[in-house]
C-alpha cells in the first residue's frame, strides 16, 4: 500500500506544473472546481429533480382531471365548458382530435429529465396511450392521449411541469466564481512576485552580479523576513570577503618587505654564486607561492561585471598556440559576447588552457553559448590525469607524482583559482577521457 500510495505521488509530481504560480492557481481552482461540482451535483439531483417530478405530477394530474370530467359528463358534445375550465383555471390548451393514431416516438432529448418524469408520471396516473413532445417549441410541451373515439391534445407552458429556472442558479455559481478568480488571480499574483524577485536576486548573487537595485524585501510577512535575512547575509558575505582580502594584502604587504630584505642582504652578502643562486631562487619560489596563495584567497570577487568576447579571446590563444608550437583548433557556436567578470573569466580559461598548452602538442576547444549557458569543451592529447585523481587535482597546493604533474612550474593553485572563479560564476569544471587521449576538462557557466 505505501508503495502504491508513493506511485502515485510521484506520478501526480510528474505532471503537475513547476512553477509556483501555475501550482497556486491549481490551489485556488481546483477546489472550487470541485465545489461546485459538488453542489451542481446535490442541486440537479435533489433540488431540480424534485420540482420537476412535482411540477409534472401537478400538471398529469390536471390532465387525469379533465379526463375523468369528459367520461363523467359525455353529454357535453363539444366539451365546451371542460375546455373553458381548463385553459381558464388550469391554464392548458386542450383540443380533441380525430381517433387517428398517435405519433410515432420522437427522438428523445439528450438532456431528457422532463421526458422521463412526464412519460412516468401520465403511465402511473392516467395509463392510457400517449404520446409527448418536449422537443419542437422550446416553451410549450404537447400531451396527447389516446381515448375512445378521440385524441386529447392538451398544450402545457414548460415552466409549469418542469424547474425552468435553473439556469439563474448555474449563471449565478459560474458568475461567482469568474468574480473571486478576477480577485484572487492578480492577489496571487502580486504575493508570488516577491519570491521571484528574491529567487533572481539570490541567483544574481550567486553569479556575482550586483543585486537588482530596486531590490527590496515585499509581499507577505514571511516573504519579507526571507528577503531581509537574505540581504543580511549578502552584508555578512561581502564584509567577510572584505576583511579576508584586507588581511591578505597585509599579511602580503608585510611579507613582501621581508623577501625584499632577504634579497637585499643576499646582494650585499659575499660567498658562493652557487649558494646564492640557491638562495635566491628559494626567495622567488616563495615570492611566487605567496602571490599565487594571495589571488586564490582573494578570488576576483570584487571585480564588476562585464562583456565578455570569447572570439577575440580565441584569436589571442592562437597566437599564444604558435609561440608553445602547439596545434590548436577552436569552434564557437552561438554569440560570442557574454556577460561576466571580465578578468576572471579570463584568468579561468587562461589556467585551464594553459595546462594543456604545457602537456600536449594537440589541443582542441569547442564552446557552445546557448539556451542560458556557456559549455567550453578542452581536449588534449597529453599525458592525462588518472580518473582517481581528477577531483584531488583541484584542491590547493595538490602536485601529482604520476603522469601529468598540473601545473608543476607554479604553485599547485590554478586549478583551484579556476575553478572557485567558475563557482563563483554559478558554473563548474569537470575532468574526463578525451577522445585525443589525453584530458579532456569541461567548464559550464551560466550566461
Amino acid at each position: 500500500m505505501p508503495r502504491a500510495w508513493n506511485r502515485f505521488w510521484r506520478l501526480v509530481a510528474l505532471y503537475m506544473p513547476k512553477r509556483l504560480y501555475a501550482r497556486s492557481l491549481i490551489i485556488v481552482i481546483a477546489p472550487m472546481i470541485l465545489l461546485q461540482s459538488v453542489v451542481a451535483f446535490v442541486f440537479m439531483e435533489r433540488h431540480w429533480q424534485t420540482v420537476t417530478q412535482r411540477l409534472s405530477q401537478a400538471t398529469v394530474r390536471d390532465i387525469a382531471a379533465i379526463i375523468d370530467m369528459m367520461e363523467t359528463y359525455p353529454h357535453d358534445a363539444d366539451y365546451a365548458n371542460i375546455i373553458r375550465i381548463a385553459q381558464d383555471r388550469m391554464q392548458l390548451k386542450v383540443d380533441l382530435l380525430p381517433p387517428d393514431p398517435l405519433p410515432p416516438p420522437g427522438p428523445k432529448p439528450f438532456f431528457s429529465i422532463l421526458d422521463e418524469i412526464l412519460s412516468a408520471e401520465i403511465t402511473r396516473q392516467i395509463n392510457r396511450p400517449y404520446w409527448i413532445d418536449t422537443v419542437g417549441n422550446s416553451n410549450i410541451v404537447e400531451v396527447r392521449i389516446q381515448l375512445e373515439g378521440k385524441v386529447l391534445r392538451v398544450f402545457v407552458r414548460r415552466s409549469q411541469a418542469y424547474a425552468s429556472n435553473t439556469h439563474i442558479f448555474l449563471i449565478w455559481m459560474v458568475g461567482t466564481s469568474l468574480v473571486l478568480l478576477m480577485i484572487a488571480i492578480p492577489f496571487l499574483r502580486n504575493q508570488i512576485r516577491p519570491i521571484l524577485t528574491l529567487a533572481e536576486a539570490a541567483e544574481s548573487f550567486g553569479k556575482g552580479r550586483p543585486m537588482p537595485r530596486d531590490f527590496r524585501p515585499r509581499g507577505a510577512e514571511e516573504v519579507r523576513r526571507a528577503g531581509f535575512a537574505f540581504i543580511q547575509m549578502r552584508e555578512r558575505i561581502e564584509r567577510q570577503i572584505e576583511q579576508r582580502t584586507a588581511m591578505l594584502t597585509g599579511v602580503s604587504h608585510d611579507l613582501r618587505t621581508i623577501l625584499t630584505r632577504f634579497k637585499l642582504q643576499l646582494a650585499l652578502a659575499g660567498g658562493k654564486t652557487e649558494t646564492k643562486a640557491a638562495l635566491d631562487q628559494d626567495i622567488d619560489d616563495m615570492q611566487s607561492m605567496l602571490e599565487g596563495y594571495l589571488a586564490f584567497a582573494r578570488g576576483e570577487a570584487s571585480e564588476d561585471p562585464g562583456r565578455f568576447d570569447l572570439g577575440a579571446y580565441f584569436q589571442k590563444l592562437g597566437e599564444e598556440a604558435a609561440l608553445r608550437k602547439c596545434k590548436l583548433s577552436t569552434t564557437l557556436v552561438g554569440d560570442p559576447d557574454m556577460h561576466v567578470r571580465p578578468n576572471a573569466f579570463a584568468r579561468l580559461l587562461s589556467n585551464v588552457i594553459g595546462n594543456a598548452f604545457r602537456y600536449a602538442k594537440t589541443v582542441e576547444i569547442n564552446a557552445n553559448h546557448g539556451r542560458g549557458s556557456l559549455v567550453v569543451t578542452i581536449d588534449d592529447n597529453g599525458p592525462g590525469v588518472p580518473p582517481d585523481k581528477r577531483e584531488e587535482v583541484f584542491k590547493p597546493f595538490l602536485r601529482l607524482d604520476q603522469a601529468r604533474n598540473l601545473d608543476a612550474s607554479g604553485t599547485g593553485l590554478g586549478l583551484s583559482i579556476a575553478r572557485d572563479i567558475a563557482r563563483s560564476h554559478g558554473g563548474d569544471i569537470t575532468l574526463e577521457d578525451s577522445p585525443l587521449g589525453g584530458l579532456r576538462a569541461i567548464i559550464t557557466v551560466p550566461a
